[in-house]
């Protein structure tokens, strides 16, 4: 996973107008149920906002890129579960992991709308959360709302840490 987060970054650092179209498929395929529990890309999210700092990459078209691509991918997931209801626990990669749903749905029914939210920054739920909604139907704008407002905070988090690490790294290789 390091490897692929280093080649991506150096990709985007060699090919900056590629940065949002990147950062908005990685974003996608992290939110995306089946995908992200096969390929996490936060961590290639991160090097990538270590770089908008010190390469002049701008940030706000890669973190609404990053936005975007969260916001669909959740989107997918939810109209997924709402199409397929409890078919989807017996797909693949799903039905690798048969306790995933359930802990969704779960988590779903007891936190409502704030779940998707907060399932956004938890890795296994962040797959789960957005097929449970769909599952147990949570109304389709309510769920939209928190999807678009919680893909848009959690891509901004993930650029922002990896700038604050780049500054940081910086920082500490000016004091050496």
């Amino acid at each position: 996973m390091e490897q692929f987060a280093h080649a991506l970054a150096d990709f985007v650092r060699a090919h900056q107008t590629w940065a949002a179209p990147v950062v908005f498929l990685l974003a996608f395929g992290e939110s995306l149920a089946f995908i992200s529990l096969l390929v996490p890309a936060w961590g290639a999210l991160v090097a990538i906002g270590a770089l908008i700092g010190v390469s002049g990459i701008s940030f706000y078209p890669v973190w609404i890129a990053g936005g975007l691509g969260a916001a669909l991918g959740d989107w997918v997931s939810y109209w997924f579960g709402y199409r397929y209801k409890e078919k989807v626990a017996e797909m693949w990669p799903l039905s690798r992991y048969p306790g995933l749903l359930p802990r969704g749905e779960a988590f779903v029914r007891s936190w409502g709308i704030p779940s998707i939210f907060i399932g956004r920054f938890f890795g296994p739920l962040r797959a789960s959360v957005p097929l449970a909604a769909g599952i147990f139907e949570m109304p389709y704008w309510s769920f939209q709302a928190a999807n678009f407002i919680s893909a848009l905070v959690w891509s901004a988090v993930l650029l922002l840490f990896g700038d604050v690490l780049a500054k940081i790294m910086e920082w500490i290789w000016r004091v050496i």
